[in-house]
């Protein structure tokens, strides 16, 4: 099933580690061409296109800054080193100055927006010209179950923004489907990440308490959808929004 994405070019925002480097090794592991993007970790990045290389596919990073207008660049500097672009995958996304809802300003609201929603469209728009050309492609955004939640007290801003990018994703694939122009958001619940072991142990516990499965995900969950999404088996599949989230 996954063989079909054998030679795929596949670019992932954000994937200097987390969510993002495990789908970049899953996407290698099957034979596909990798772009990663990061904004700081450069290091990180560099290690993971060597064993990108080392799998015997081609990797190559890009950085970018998604909360400025140059992240626009990211596209056309990936086409043109691969030749190509056949998935994105708009995994980058954070809560910017996590706040109290009588505490949150503006700039962390705007920058918030702008990471999560704005930028992932505008990747997706300049992906969509290329793969309109070019007989279709697939477009995977990264969402989160704080849609579900409104966010927490401290990420209303993040909940707003992801369910924001839901809309996005949504209207995106009426838009591609006569193009072959697949577009579908994953939703993912609680992910043992470095982004969630920055709330604390006990915060930690209380909200894997909250979930159904009583356990924190894993990037390869979140990955393995991501997968299945791009290759063959998902040719069928557009305008959906999957939950993964362990029930909740």
């Amino acid at each position: 099933m996954f063989e079909s994405l054998k030679n795929k070019k596949v670019l992932i925002t954000g994937a200097s580690g987390g969510i993002g480097s495990c789908m970049a090794l899953l996407f290698a592991e099957y034979g596909a061409n990798v772009g990663i993007h990061y904004n700081v970790g450069e290091n990180q990045s560099t290690i993971l296109v060597d064993k990108i290389k080392k799998m015997g596919a081609d990797g190559a990073a890009f950085q970018a800054d998604l909360t400025k207008e140059s992240s626009k660049s990211i596209i056309p500097s990936f086409i043109d080193h691969f030749g190509g672009l056949d998935v994105l995958i708009n995994n980058a996304g954070a809560a910017i100055g996590p706040k109290d809802i009588l505490d949150l300003d503006e700039d962390s609201w705007d920058k918030t927006f702008w990471l999560n929603t704005r930028t992932p469209f505008f990747l997706a728009q300049n992906a969509f010209k290329h793969m309109k050309k070019n007989g279709g492609g697939k477009i995977i955004n990264i969402s989160s179950i704080s849609v579900k939640y409104g966010g927490s007290s401290q990420t209303l801003h993040y909940g707003a923004a992801k369910s924001a990018l839901e809309t996005v994703a949504l209207g995106l694939s009426k838009a591609g489907a006569k193009h072959n122009i697949l577009v579908n958001t994953v939703r993912g619940g609680y992910i043992d990440t470095p982004m969630h072991q920055k709330m604390g142990r006990e915060n930690s516990k209380e909200r894997i308490e909250m979930i159904p499965l009583k356990k924190a995900g894993k990037p390869q969950d979140i990955a393995g959808m991501v997968l299945f999404l791009t290759s063959e088996a998902g040719d069928f599949i557009t305008g959906e929004t999957f939950t993964v989230a362990g029930g909740d």
